[in-house]
């Protein structure tokens, strides 16, 4: 029984905790909306991504650490490491003149 009890508090010490929820991103006509992102320094966070375009588009920041593409008419996540307080830009790789946007930590 103490063993069960020690393996599950460890999985909860290991896990990341993240933010009260996934929080949504519309990708349209080539836009990320909101552009303007703000999370919870230093805690994890999900952003749940819906590309509402035919075409497929990248979600890419170098400041974040991350690279993920959405194919056309999908939904991906994208997993945020806990941040440091400060602005993280990123954009649309494939339409990088209007797919822009910011993560705000505070």
């Amino acid at each position: 029984m103490k063993i069960l009890v020690l393996a599950a508090l460890a999985a909860v010490l290991v896990s990341p905790a993240f933010a009260d929820g996934p929080i949504a991103v519309t990708l349209k006509d080539h836009r990320f909306s909101p552009s303007t992102i703000t999370v919870k320094a230093n805690t994890p966070t999900v952003l749940s991504i819906t590309n509402e375009d035919a075409s497929a588009e990248e979600f890419d920041s170098t400041s974040l650490k991350v690279e993920k593409v959405i194919t056309g008419n999908s939904r991906g996540d994208v997993h945020l490491r806990p941040l440091a307080p400060g602005k993280y830009p990123f954009m649309g790789e494939y339409h990088s003149d209007t797919a822009q946007g910011v993560v705000i930590a505070q």
